[in-house]
């Protein structure tokens, strides 16, 4: 697991006890409003995992989220939906161990689900604790609210979600994170090309993105005696942005190798081992690579501490 801990965060959502005698199966099967999960579970045979004996925690979406998922990208109902698509969206509500509302924390933990990106490196899935229990971003980036916490189970627990976990892409997941904010407003500001679409999409992809933090864009802006993000030239953040992204791969931390590396830009950095993963940009200077392998459907993100910038 890896994780991005910026903010320290407390989690006030009511608890449900339940008898701990049922399975995480068992309890969903008998809750009316989860019926249409049931339904999936059962026509992607996944009903006999969350029978196992294993610990898992399940974040469980209502029938109105199921309804509301369907509708929106256009299933006439449950069995219109790929089987195979389907169980990669089931096991995106699905973690390896049990963790309770108190036990969640700020930041990114694994599911059980695979994008077409990686097929080793399971998807990430971003938790805010600084207001509830909040899922990649919420339901407005495809994520979910904890709506009903800690119904605990013999082989777990689940957390009632208000939306369902649709697989994250690379700008879900930047969105999903307070500490890339400042990176969302370069991506999205409109004399811009459409970054959220370019990395929402399948073309040029699998994406491996090296994200700043918002304490880099600070950084930099003060190191170019610039008074905000709109005082950047065009171009110049246009090349700025581009030069974060190597398309066509999804290099994870344990496969990255000292050495030049093309970017989506164009130009080239190099890439660093010695005490940590370092890049050094066109101008010699170099950011820490701070947090790794946050996995998307269409790429990977390794957040850094100082933007890079290409020869200009």
């Amino acid at each position: 697991m890896c994780s991005l801990p910026f903010i320290s965060c407390s989690n006030d959502d009511d608890t449900v006890s339940t008898p701990q005698s049922e399975t995480i199966a068992a309890i969903a099967s008998r809750n009316a409003d989860l019926s249409i999960l049931v339904d999936a579970l059962e026509r992607t045979d996944l009903v006999s995992t969350l029978n196992g004996s294993g610990e898992f925690t399940v974040f469980a979406p209502t029938n109105a989220s199921f309804t509301a998922f369907l509708q929106a990208n256009g299933f006439a109902n449950l069995d219109a939906v790929p089987t195979n698509v389907l169980k990669e969206i089931l096991l995106n509500h699905v973690v390896s161990g049990e963790l309770t509302a108190s036990e969640l924390t700020t930041g990114y933990v694994k599911t059980l689900a695979k994008g077409s990106a990686s097929s080793t490196n399971t998807l990430s899935l971003f938790v805010n604790t600084a207001n509830g229990v909040v899922l990649n971003g919420g339901t407005a980036n495809n994520g979910a609210t904890v709506v009903t916490a800690d119904v605990q189970a013999s082989n777990g627990v689940v957390h009632v979600i208000n939306g369902v976990l649709a697989l994250p892409t690379v700008v879900n997941h930047a969105i999903a994170n307070p500490n890339f904010s400042v990176l969302v407003q370069a991506l999205t500001r409109e004399d811009q090309p459409d970054f959220v679409g370019i990395l929402s999409g399948t073309p040029n992809s699998p994406f491996t993105v090296f994200a700043p933090t918002n304490a880099a864009f600070t950084s930099v802006l003060t190191e170019l005696n610039l008074s905000g993000l709109n005082a950047i030239p065009q171009s110049v953040l246009e090349n700025t942005l581009k030069y974060h992204v190597v398309a066509g791969a999804n290099v994870l931390s344990t496969n990255l190798t000292a050495g030049s590396v093309t970017t989506f830009q164009g130009q080239s950095f190099n890439i660093g081992l010695t005490g940590g993963v370092k890049i050094t940009d066109a101008s010699g200077r170099v950011s820490n690579v701070v947090a790794t392998d946050v996995q998307a459907s269409n790429g990977v993100i390794h957040a850094i501490d100082k933007v890079l910038l290409p020869a200009l």
